[in-house]
């Protein structure tokens, strides 16, 4: 029987639109601030793990996220109660997905040959009510045969640490990295995986095309416009 291949799902970003968390800050403000504080938030938040990572500290993305709405918020002289904050949060766990998954993970559950599992740096309680509770992905639940955080290794991605983390939780040898895939939208994640050896396809919904310039050796092993493509791709390089 031929092994299965192991394919991690980033979640925010590549499954579910963070940008779609402006919608409930529209309850507040105008769309353009709402845009504007749901960009601020999502670059705080990105920005929180990787100055954590560098000082060799650990907060959990949960107060990652909380802490980078304030910052958003300071930023555009806006503050909210702490109840609205709360409402914020919980929206969090319920992020709209991208068009392109539903149809996506239809055809990944009927593929035999792929272990998807979702790996992402939100904790587990938070992972778990949007994977079980979305109501956009939560009809795809079963799809998924595991979820991987890195609350136990405290590194957020792109740690090699946390790719590492993810191999040993799927039961993969860290020293054949080669043999497991990402699929991110997200750039840093992409090139992290890369580094360690892994396969990583980039979803560029936008197609505006690869310009991360920090390390022009680390690209993605494939670039998609859609999630629909994933399988194939994934199918073409095992032959």
């Amino acid at each position: 029987m031929t092994a299965k291949t192991v394919v991690a799902f980033d979640l925010y970003g590549t499954l579910l639109s963070t940008e779609s968390i402006a919608k409930q800050l529209e309850k507040h403000y105008d769309n353009a601030k709402a845009q504007l504080i749901s960009a601020l938030w999502r670059r705080y938040q990105l920005e929180y793990t990787w100055r954590l990572n560098s000082m060799g500290r650990y907060e959990d993305f949960s107060a990652i996220t909380r802490n980078s709405l304030l910052h958003a918020l300071a930023d555009n002289n806006e503050q909210l109660g702490d109840d609205n904050i709360e409402h914020l949060m919980q929206a969090y766990d319920s992020l709209s997905t991208f068009s392109d998954v539903n149809p996506a993970l239809t055809h990944i559950v009927a593929d035999p040959t792929i272990q998807a599992v979702i790996f992402s740096n939100g904790t587990k309680t938070m992972v778990s009510n949007s994977v079980l509770r979305s109501k956009d992905l939560a009809p795809h639940a079963s799809v998924f045969q595991d979820i991987i955080t890195v609350d136990e290794v405290k590194q957020y991605k792109p740690s090699k640490a946390s790719y590492e983390h993810l191999a040993k939780q799927t039961g993969q040898d860290p020293s054949q990295m080669s043999k497991l895939w990402l699929v991110s939208g997200n750039p840093f994640d992409i090139v992290g995986a890369r580094a360690t050896g892994m396969q990583a396809i980039w979803v560029d919904r936008v197609g505006t095309g690869w310009k991360d310039a920090m390390a022009p050796d680390l690209r993605p092993t494939v670039i998609v416009h859609s999630l629909e493509h994933i399988a194939n791709e994934i199918h073409r390089r095992r032959l």
